[in-house]
């Protein structure tokens, strides 16, 4: 009589997350985010009437804001990208 043993799937460990790793690669995200909303201001299709540098000051650091915002929410996978090609390359 042959007797069957279950096959158990081997023991995998995912690999740690690297948290220096990672907000290096969120950050990345943040200046790229940063620079793509910049590349939009400029593309304004009008005279700002009430414009000034402090309110230029004020938006870039608003949109700085934004970045890291979304950056730290992950949506764009920028971050998970750099990062995964960083994991690779070590």
């Amino acid at each position: 009589m042959i007797t069957l043993k279950p096959i158990s799937a081997p023991a995998t460990t995912a690999p740690k997350p690297d948290p220096e790793l990672r907000k290096a690669a969120e950050a990345f995200e943040a200046v790229m985010l940063r620079q793509m909303m910049a590349s939009m201001r400029k593309a304004k299709l009008g005279d700002d009437i009430m414009g000034s540098s402090a309110t230029d000051n004020f938006r870039e650091m608003a949109d700085a804001r934004v970045a890291d915002s979304i950056s730290a929410l992950r949506q764009f996978g920028i971050a998970d990208l750099v990062e995964k090609q960083l994991k690779g390359s070590r």
